[in-house]
């Protein structure tokens, strides 16, 4: 199975999001070390998963889902 691993501004080419936004924001609250990225060798360079990122996005849509306000979904 072959994965895409992007840098962080690789990430950013893809997503609707800045480096800064990354590289603050989402990781290690919505892109966690070990699911959607990893530091190969030990270094401080990071490298993300695409495919899982992918998934994770892609979790839950639903056309008939009404997100609540403590985060869960409504299928009302």
């Amino acid at each position: 199975m072959s994965q895409t691993y992007l840098t962080t501004k690789g990430l950013s080419m893809v997503l609707p999001y800045s480096e800064w936004t990354i590289r603050n924001q989402l990781k290690d609250s919505v892109l966690l070390e070990g699911i959607h990225y990893f530091r190969p060798f030990g270094g401080r360079k990071i490298l993300y998963i695409w495919e899982k990122i992918e998934e994770d996005m892609m979790k839950g849509i639903s056309s008939l889902a009404i997100p609540m306000a403590n985060g869960g979904i409504c299928h009302g």
